[in-house]
C-alpha cells in the first residue's frame, strides 16, 4: 500500500504545479493593459498585411518559405542594387527581398555555381537570366515599370532559394 500512496503524492504534486503554472500564465494574459497611452494611435501607416515584413501579402507568402528570408530591405533612392546568387556556398539569394524606385538597375552577382535566376511571376516580360552560371558572373536588369517581381534559381526553388523585387 505504500507504493500506492507514493503514486497518489506524485500525482497530486504534478496536478498541483500544473495547475499553479497554469494561474501564473492565465494571471500574465490578464493584466489590465494599463501601460498603453490610449491614445489609438499606434504609429502604422494604415497599409496593414504584410506581417510585419515591409512586403506585400503575395511577396511574403511567395517568401515564407525562403532562405535567407527577413523581410524586405529598403533600397529606395539608389541608383543601383547588388543581389548576392548563392552568397558563401548557400541557396538563397541576398538580400531574398529588395524595394526599389523604378529606374533602378538590380545587379545580381554569383558567388557559387549552378545557379540562376528566373522570373517566377512578373507584372512585365521580364525573364530573368535562366543559364547556369558559376562564381563571378554578374547579371543586370533596370527596372522601369512598378510591381511585385518574383523569382527562383530553378533547380533550388524547392529548397527554397527564391528572390522577390518590389519596385515603387
Amino acid at each position: 500500500m505504500t507504493h500506492d500512496n507514493t503514486l497518489d503524492r506524485r500525482r497530486f504534486l504534478v496536478a498541483t504545479a500544473g495547475t499553479a503554472a497554469s494561474a501564473t500564465l492565465l494571471a500574465g494574459c490578464s493584466a489590465s493593459g494599463d501601460e498603453g497611452d490610449e491614445s489609438g494611435n499606434g504609429g502604422g501607416d494604415g497599409d496593414g498585411g504584410d506581417g510585419g515584413s515591409g512586403a506585400p501579402d503575395a511577396v511574403a507568402d511567395f517568401l515564407g518559405d525562403a532562405n535567407n528570408y527577413d523581410g524586405v530591405v529598403d533600397e529606395t533612392g539608389a541608383d543601383e542594387v547588388t543581389v548576392a546568387v548563392g552568397p558563401g556556398g548557400n541557396n538563397s539569394f541576398d538580400p531574398a527581398a529588395v524595394r526599389v524606385d523604378a529606374g533602378t538597375t538590380v545587379v545580381w552577382e554569383w558567388d557559387s555555381p549552378n545557379h540562376n535566376v528566373v522570373a517566377e511571376n512578373v507584372p512585365t516580360d521580364w525573364s530573368g537570366h535562366e543559364d547556369f552560371e558559376n562564381g563571378g558572373f554578374t547579371y543586370e536588369h533596370t527596372f522601369e515599370e512598378a510591381g511585385e517581381y518574383l523569382y527562383v534559381c530553378t533547380p533550388h526553388k524547392s529548397v527554397g532559394m527564391k528572390g522577390a523585387i518590389i519596385v515603387e
